[in-house]
């Protein structure tokens, strides 16, 4: 049994995007999924998200647990099987720094979920973040801070475009122990507001992986920030595909 939706507060969401050759993005994709181009441009980044308040409808916000997480995430695009266009993103890897999130995620709720040391610290403004975890296969190191333009470099030219984008990305595949099967999760915020996050430094396992990203493969394009949004987390029906990645 599943549970079928999950309540919560979405404390501080980071979304860091980078721009990838499609041609690259499109081999590491299982299929049906395609990427969702942008300026010619696949995008993918990671998704490191501070929740609190979780918990079954029905229990009590202050019965809530608090976690920090992240997910390695690339947009993508697909059609089902009558030809109806989708769009989301699809979920190489899940890390999380709770136990609970870990136990439960594949068998409560979507999302099977490696377990990460996490170390964070954010005043409101400026954030700096070191995750590595426990199996050794995935760190990211990220020092930003709030922000008011998108860098000059992103291929995005607004941060309305970039929004627009990114909102689009509501339901996540990611991959489970079945090599063949896909948990299915979508996300529901009561409000979708993000800001600009200037990125000083960041360094990534799974982007600097030059077996999976030869050099010059992908790069960094801009970061995103949104904060203290109340959300429920839906679960998807799963989806089954011959590869996962």
């Amino acid at each position: 049994m599943r549970l079928p939706v999950i309540n919560g507060l979405i404390r501080r969401r980071l979304l860091v995007n980078f721009r990838v050759d499609p041609e690259v993005m499109g081999r590491f994709l299982p299929s049906p999924f395609r990427p969702k181009l942008h300026a010619g441009h696949a995008i993918a980044g990671i998704c490191l998200i501070r929740l609190e308040q979780s918990r079954p409808g029905w229990v009590p916000p202050v019965l809530g647990i608090s976690s920090e997480n992240a997910a390695h995430r690339i947009a993508v695009v697909w059609n089902t099987p009558s030809g109806e266009a989708r769009e989301g993103v699809f979920i190489p890897r899940r890390d999380t720094g709770s136990w609970l999130n870990h136990f439960v995620g594949g068998r409560l709720f979507p999302g099977e979920q490696h377990l990460a040391n996490f170390a964070v610290t954010d005043d409101g403004s400026r954030i700096s973040m070191s995750i590595r975890s426990r199996d050794g296969r995935m760190s990211v190191q990220l020092r930003a801070y709030e922000s008011d333009s998108l860098p000059a470099s992103s291929c995005f030219q607004s941060l309305t475009e970039s929004s627009r984008y990114f909102e689009g990305g509501s339901v996540g595949y990611s991959v489970t122990r079945d090599c063949c099967r896909l948990d299915g999760i979508r996300l529901q915020t009561d409000d979708w507001q993000v800001r600009p996050l200037a990125v000083e430094h960041v360094e990534s396992s799974f982007f600097g992986d030059g077996s999976v990203f030869p050099v010059g493969s992908v790069t960094f394009d801009h970061a995103l920030i949104m904060r203290d949004v109340g959300h429920r987390w839906h679960g998807e029906a799963d989806l089954f595909t011959g590869r996962t990645g």
